[in-house]
């Protein structure tokens, strides 16, 4: 009786072990979910088709501004950038009377990406309409990113945010 006894409790121990080396932990279930987001900001990179929205805005000289309702954006793609940021600073050749932001359209040229440990460099030049812009992201595998402009008619300014896969006209309905 002894033995069976024994037996069973070995047994019953041996499936209580298998069943609870089926369970993920905590540690395992954030690894997972971190590798799946360097996936996802690896093929956006590999794709040059990403949007980049502005949280903060780091003006040279100054203090960050938090910006609100993520209304401004950079959207990269090969064949058309499209660009709606705020600008504190200073500017040397502007309008009188313009938007006061960085609004532009252009097609990036020297398109350069970096593979570091930690990190993303991507730089481009952009051309708009009356002036030149030129782009550095370093863009972080958790999504996070970092956006820096030097144009020639104004400041150098950075901004920090994400960037996220665009969204599609099919999306938007």
């Amino acid at each position: 009786m002894k033995t069976k006894l024994s037996i069973l409790l070995v047994l019953f121990s041996f499936l209580s072990i298998v069943c609870f080396a089926q369970e993920k932990t905590k540690k395992e279930l954030k690894a997972e979910r971190e590798l799946e987001k360097q996936k996802e900001i690896k093929a956006l990179i590999d794709s040059k088709n990403f949007l980049f929205e502005a949280q903060k805005v780091i003006p040279q000289g100054g203090r960050f501004i938090i910006l609100d309702y993520n209304t401004y954006f950079l959207k990269f793609n090969t064949e058309k950038t499209t660009c709606d940021l705020p600008f504190f600073g200073r500017a040397y050749n502007i309008s009188y009377g313009g938007d006061g932001g960085i609004k532009f359209e252009g097609t990036p040229e020297k398109i350069q990406i970096e593979k570091t440990k930690r990190n993303y460099i991507i730089r481009a030049t952009v051309k708009g309409k009356n002036d030149v812009y030129d782009l550095m992201f370093t863009v972080f595998l958790n999504g996070g990113a970092s956006l820096s402009i030097t144009s020639n008619n104004r400041a150098f300014i950075s901004y920090d945010g994400i960037i996220i896969a665009p969204k599609s006209e099919e999306n938007k309905k």
